[in-house]
């Protein structure tokens, strides 16, 4: 790791006491860990990455030899381990074997120090949060894992083999960028699944809207709205869910945007973000209101990774894909709003990025773009409302209707600034 020194002996110095720093860093969670036992812990770690950052400084070309030879102790060790101590438990042994290769990155190279620094961060919360990861996934049942080996099996067998180039027998499409999107949108509701399941059944009501905006919007607007016809009191509580998990999909608009097409984003933002912006103050105005015994439980969540839910996804995608371009070249912009609009009524994520990607290419403008990102946006929010007239009671699409309103008029507003 360099210094702002020429002296190549304070650099080396610098970059063993980082090493030392980040397996001391692991070493004091191995101590405090039950699991690290006494194998090794605060004094050994620091010498493993020691053991490392020395090799890899002045014999670099003996690491892998080195790393070899720790080897033979830390099998010794870990036999009598299993043999004492009967735990078979490979956490401590792979965290030491990984301490070394850290130590030698702090003196690999400056990008290899930062490397390990963040590395050794993220391992140290890994080793931390046993009980958690462990409570987790026992709370997963069968069911669920089977859906998401599945997932992530076909992922992994099938996205190499599609080809990344246009197919004339899919009028052009791209096959791996279709499914590309399907892993990130999925990605995007596994994530706030995961968030929705450590934090277990006692969640609060905003978290259930913000994780349920992420998963799926509409399932939490349906489940809400049943909520109120079986108790008609509860439509405060359940308007606050409602909103909550309708302006999430603005943000999350923001993150596609973001990742399919970075420039886009100042033109997207200040609409989307005026009505993320709306929408907050007016969820915590309702939230306010609502009466601090108003409880209500969710229903609960299903896994985002599931194969026919992402099929659908890609089919919807690579259709809007397909008739947004035809629709430009036919009717310009005016096309594009409209498959935008109708788009939006089932799924709004499969249209941002679509704009998102067609502004990318210059197949239309960036206002053309972001307005039909509004427009889709809009369009999913007046389902939202009707879903709560048509499934809730009277209350909650009265609710719903005025906070929503004044969000979709604020979107409208920035727009046409």
């Amino acid at each position: 790791m360099v210094v702002p020194t020429a002296d190549p002996v304070v650099e080396v110095l610098v970059s063993l006491l980082l090493a030392l720093g980040l397996g001391g860093l692991i070493g004091l969670e191995r101590e405090q860990s039950e699991s690290g036992g006494s194998f090794a812990g605060s004094r050994t770690f620091p010498l493993f990455a020691l053991y490392g950052a020395l090799v890899q400084a002045f014999f670099p070309s003996a690491l892998p030899l080195a790393v070899g030879v720790i080897v033979v102790p830390l099998t010794v060790a870990y036999v009598g381990k299993v043999w004492y101590e009967r735990d078979i438990g490979l956490t401590t042994l792979v965290a030491a074997l990984l301490t070394v290769l850290l130590g030698a990155m702090t003196t690999h190279s400056d990008r290899g120090a930062v490397v390990a620094i963040v590395v050794a961060g993220a391992v140290t919360v890994l080793l931390s949060v046993k009980d958690p990861v462990h409570e987790f996934a026992d709370r997963i049942d069968a069911h669920e894992r089977r859906a998401s080996a599945k997932f992530v099996l076909v992922v992994l067998v099938v996205f190499p083999a599609l080809p990344d180039r246009p197919v004339d027998a899919l009028y052009g499409l791209n096959p791996r960028l279709v499914w590309l999107m399907v892993v990130f949108v999925t990605g995007l509701g596994f994530v706030a699944y995961l968030l929705g399941r450590v934090l277990g059944t006692e969640r609060g009501i905003a978290v259930t809207g913000v994780v349920g905006g992420f998963v799926s919007s509409t399932a939490t607007t349906v489940s809400m709205a049943e909520k109120t016809v079986q108790n008609a009191t509860l439509y405060h509580v359940c308007g606050f869910a409602v909103v909550t998990a309708s302006i999430v999909m603005f943000p999350r608009a923001l993150i596609e945007v973001t990742v399919v097409n970075p420039a886009l984003l100042p033109s997207v933002a200040p609409p989307l973000g005026a009505m993320t912006a709306v929408g907050v103050v007016a969820a915590g105005v309702l939230y306010w209101r609502t009466a601090a015994e108003e409880t209500v439980e969710p229903e609960e969540l299903k896994n985002p990774f599931r194969l026919r839910p992402a099929l659908l996804f890609g089919a919807v995608f690579a259709v809007v894909l397909l008739v947004s371009e035809s629709a430009n070249e036919w009717f310009g912009s005016s096309g594009v709003y409209a498959t935008a609009f109708l788009s939006g009524l089932a799924d709004v994520d499969a249209m941002t990025i679509t704009l998102s990607r067609l502004a990318a290419d210059g197949t239309v403008s960036s206002e053309v773009a972001t307005t039909g990102i509004v427009i889709a946006a809009i369009a999913n929010t007046l389902v939202k409302v009707a879903l709560a007239w048509l499934i809730g009671t009277r209350e909650l699409g009265k609710l719903v209707t005025v906070v929503l309103g004044v969000v979709v008029v604020s979107g409208v507003v920035i727009l046409g600034v």
